[in-house]
Parts: C-alpha cells; structure tokens; sequence
C-alpha cells in the first residue's frame, strides 16, 4: 500500500482525490492546485492533507543514512567524494545540499501536518477527526524529533506560518522542542486506531507509543519508556518475524510497527536510496559497510550477516537488494519502528542508565533478538548479567543501516568515546561539537540572521 510524492509550495496546497473504498487509500491521483484557503471544506478533503503528510514523509528516507549511519561507525561511502565524504569525516560544512535538503523536507512534513490540524473543525465525524489530528501530531512530531537530534536547538513550529512571522524564524531549546514532541505523540497515541484497524503505511497507536517512548529514553525518563514498550509488546498487535531476512524482504509484515512504504519502477512511487546502499553506481555508492562493522560482526550471526551483508559485494548492505527492473526506482519500504527496536528499548529502560542489570524482563526482551538470529543468549534466573555494553552491541548489529546507531550511541552517552576513537583510526578528526550537524547557511540567510550556527561551525 503505497504513497505517491506530491510538491507544492506555500500557500498552494495539492488536491487530492480521494479513491473509493475498493482503492488504496494512501495510492491517490493530484487533480489540480487550488488555493488552500479554499480546499478545505469537509472531511474528504482533510483527509486528502493527511495524505499529502505521508507523501512528504516519504522524502525523509532519500538521504537521512548520510546524517546518520555514515557519520557513526557503520557506514563510509564508496569514492570518499564531495559532500558525501563530509560526514564520515566528520566535517560536514554549513553549504552541504544533504543537510539542506533534510531539513526542508522535514520542515515541510511539518507545513503539511499543521495544515491539517487548522483545518479539522470541518470534519463532522468525531472519530475521523480525532484519527486525523492523531495522524498530523504523529507526523509532526516525528519530523521534530528528526530535527533536533540533529541539529539541536531548532525553530518550534506549531502552527501554519507564512514568511511574515518572523517569531518562528529563530532556534528554540531543545527542551521546548521535546515537549511539544511528548505532547503531539501523547495525544496521537490516545486518538489513533491499533494497527489492525489502519492501513499499511499510516500511523497507529503502537507507532505513537513506540516513538514516545524513544523520546522520553531519550530525556533520560526511564520509567515512562518502560511502561509504554510494555504496553507496545504486550499487545498482542505485533511479532517478530521468525526469519530475520523476512523483516526487509517481506514487506508489511507483523514485527513493522511504521514504515514509510514505496513502489518498484514507478516514477513518482520508487526511491533510489537503495540504488546508492547496494548498486551503488559505479563511483556514487553510499552507505557502504566500514572496516570496523566488518571486524564487529559475530562469527556466529550467520543468519543476521545474511541479510546485512550483499552476497555479491562485502562492502554494501544487504537489507536494501532491489527487485525493481530499473536500479533506480527501487520499492523497498523504510522501517522507521520495528517490535525488535521496541524489545531492546525496553531492556535499556530497565537498565535505566546504569551499566549492568540482572533484571529478569530486561534480559528477555534482550534475548529476544538473539534468539530469533540464533546466537547466544542470557540466562534468566539471575546468574547472568546484561550490560550496557552488550545492549549496545546487540543494538548495532540487530538494527544496522536503519539509521539508529549515532542516536543511540548519543542517547547512551558513550557517542565521543566510541566515534572519537573510531575517527582516530580512520585518520579523522573528531570532537564532541560533531554530534551535531550545522544549521544549513541558507536558512541563517533566509531568517536574516535570527538562526544561528551551532558551535565548531
């Protein structure tokens, strides 16, 4: 069940025609551009905005890896070339397009999410009113939390704003950030349907709960992560998959909590990400594998290394092979929450910051991903002990190339030891005002010097 890819420019908003029941809901044909001013008239038409958020969700995927994966210990590229060589070497510049790019796009999800929460008074149906603000908070709040994990301090936007309001076109802390975060997801996890009662590709509850909880391990708020990854696992709405590989080549399957889902060889359906993680182009290739996720990967993981690895080519992932006819329209949806990431959030709940725990649930939902990939696991009667250590082993290898690892190294707050040592080897140079990525220089332009630069930049 698929999204297509809508541009439009404020304040001209995409009409989108609803199909009828038998169709997609989330496969839907633009109509014509109108003002948006005058679109907005009922619910067919809200929910037409709500599309239009998945449609811009869908360009976050394109390039994040470069922002994430390639700037930790997981990933390098294949030419170490232009911007891209930037962020393994940790010297990303303030001009670089991706950075750029990345937070326009999710300023624009944000745009769009806002548009439909200024517009639901017009939905008659209570319950279709609360799903659709449930679904815009969801959007919006993931796009911030996107935002400021990698840029720290950026502009809050709560509401539809145009080029005059210029109170928005400065940074806010990151602890005002967050709280509209926690906020946004708190209210979409009481007003979004379970999985079984959503399509493919749209927000659920379990998908607000699961990045609630993230955020509040996140602000270091142990107890509040525990009990929302229990209420996640406890579900009954979501399974590990018994083969690991099935995870990416299985697509919509039962351990996918929220994924971004595209189409192969379509043109405005496909995304080449991809194309760049296995491909690669014959001098463009992205996110390929390091030296040192190479030396990390366990002997025994066989079946793991199966899908993390492309079994024509060492270097590149496999999680991402394409079956597309053209290399660059691939269809392989992005997993943005998976019960695997949910079972290892919740052992590092328990674990509460600490370095080690006996903690007989902490050490299940760790064994819970070891198990199913046939590697060793913990006794739990107490006689073993988990640690922080091998949290974040398990972490790296379960959830590689998914564009988790800075984060959590981040979070767990071991990020400058574990990158500065990484950097030295590769002959980098690495310090602690990294962790951050520069604000974008055409933004601090366009905001006539109300944004400011994040320091090292």
């Amino acid at each position: 069940m698929k999204l297509k890819v809508y541009t439009y420019a404020l304040p001209l908003v995409a009409v989108l025609g609803l199909a009828s029941c038998s169709v997609d809901p989330l496969d839907l044909q633009p109509l014509s551009d109108i003002g948006g001013n005058g679109f907005y008239a009922n619910s067919d038409e809200v929910e037409s905005g709500v599309i239009a958020i998945y449609d811009g969700l869908q360009q976050l995927p394109l390039r994040e890896f470069a922002l994430t994966e390639m700037r930790s210990d997981n990933t390098r590229t294949k030419s170490s070339e232009g911007d891209w060589a930037q962020f393994q070497d940790y010297n990303v510049a303030p001009t670089n397009v991706v950075i750029g790019s990345y937070w326009a796009d999710n300023y624009n999800v944000i745009f769009r999410a806002n548009v439909v929460l200024a517009n639901l008074d017009v939905v008659e149906d209570a319950n279709a009113a609360a799903q659709f603000e449930g679904e815009a908070k969801f959007a919006r709040a993931l796009a911030h939390f996107n935002l400021v994990r990698a840029y720290g301090d950026v502009p809050m936007v709560d509401r539809v704003i145009i080029q005059s309001d210029t109170d928005y076109f400065d940074r806010d802390p990151v602890a005002t950030v967050m709280s509209l975060i926690e906020a946004d997801l708190t209210d979409a996890a009481s007003m979004l349907p379970d999985a079984s009662d959503m399509a493919f590709g749209r927000a659920t509850q379990g998908a607000a709960q699961a990045l609630l909880a993230k955020v509040h391990l996140t602000n270091s708020n142990y107890s509040a992560a525990q009990s929302l990854l229990e209420t996640v696992i406890n579900s009954g709405n979501y399974a590990l998959e018994d083969d690991y590989s099935d995870v990416f080549y299985s697509e919509g399957n039962d351990e996918i909590i929220f994924a971004i889902p595209y189409l192969d060889d379509d043109a405005v359906e496909s995304q080449d990400f991809s194309f760049e993680m296995t491909a690669g182009g014959q001098a463009s290739g992205l996110n390929y594998l390091t030296d040192d996720f190479k030396a990390f990967m366990d002997v025994e993981d066989i079946e793991r290394a199966a899908a993390l690895v492309n079994p024509l080519d060492a270097n590149e992932t496999g999680k991402f092979i394409s079956a597309s006819s053209d290399v660059r329209l691939c269809g392989n949806d992005w997993i943005v929450l998976r019960l695997a990431d949910v079972y290892l959030m919740h052992a590092e709940a328990v674990l509460a910051g600490a370095n080690t725990t006996t903690d007989a649930g902490a050490i299940t939902s760790y064994n819970a991903t070891r198990e199913r990939a046939g590697v060793t696991a913990l006794a739990t009667d107490g006689s073993e002990t988990l640690t922080k250590t091998m949290l974040m082993n398990e972490r790296r290898v379960e959830l590689a190339f998914e564009n988790h690892r800075l984060y959590d190294l981040i979070r767990m707050g071991v990020a400058t030891d574990v990158l500065g040592a990484f950097a030295t080897a590769e002959g980098h140079a690495f310090t602690a005002t990294d962790l951050l990525l520069p604000i974008p220089q055409a933004e601090i332009n366009v905001s006539g010097g109300a944004l400011t630069q994040n320091p090292g930049y």
